[in-house]
């Protein structure tokens, strides 16, 4: 029997020296359950963790923030999208890039072009110089609570009263919030969106109950 490789392209933006770091990773990259991609000026690194049950830990340094973030994605999210994004969870910058090589990178050079737009190209690489102190936007709250709404429906971690894998969801905008609901069975749970704290919490979520 023949193992299939599969593999993907991994990448993030040094905060550090600012440029992208980008490498192909595959299924036999891990040793010891851990990769690790280094910028090449030695003060950044991204780590994967394989934590089991088809899930992967990203350590990932953030352009925006003092310390990594970390985040958790199943390994068909890893391996099998032609391109996905992880924001950093207090502003709307992309800081991690998974997919395919050529995708990728456009992401990277159309992400750097924003952040020169927005900052300055003499300041692109200094951004992480000071911790980020900025309160998220709506937009920025919504951006996390379906990043995870996302998440919690690629691994079947949405419960509700129909029978497993027999739901049909939904989500709505309101003014309290995000309402996820099962057209099949009716039952809808709000997930607020009016707080950093709130959001920051769903973040952590391991699946999500509709009663």
């Amino acid at each position: 029997m023949i193992l299939k490789d599969k593999q993907t392209t991994v990448a993030y933006r040094c905060p550090h020296c600012g440029q992208g770091v980008l490498s192909a990773v595959s299924i036999f990259s891990f040793g010891g359950d851990m990769l690790k991609l280094k910028c090449p000026c030695g003060e950044s690194e991204l780590t994967v963790i394989k934590t089991g049950e088809g899930k992967l830990r990203l350590s990932v340094p953030c352009i925006a923030c003092p310390k990594p973030h970390t985040f958790t994605v199943n390994s068909n999210m890893f391996f099998n999208k032609d391109l996905f994004v992880i924001p950093c969870p207090y502003t709307d910058i992309n800081i991690c890039f998974l997919g395919e090589l050529d995708r990728v990178r456009a992401e990277l050079d159309r992400t750097e072009l924003e952040l020169i737009d927005m900052m300055g190209e003499e300041n692109l690489a200094k951004l992480a110089g000071s911790a980020r102190e900025e309160l998220l936007t709506d937009p920025q709250i919504f951006d996390i609570v379906m990043f995870v709404i996302r998440e919690l429906d690629a691994e079947n971690k949405i419960i509700c009263h129909c029978e497993a894998g027999q739901g049909d969801y939904e989500v709505e905008v309101t003014d309290d919030g995000v309402v996820v609901s099962c057209k099949n069975c009716g039952a809808s749970q709000l997930i607020p969106t009016d707080s950093l704290l709130s959001a920051h919490s769903f973040l952590y979520a391991d699946r999500l109950i509709l009663e």
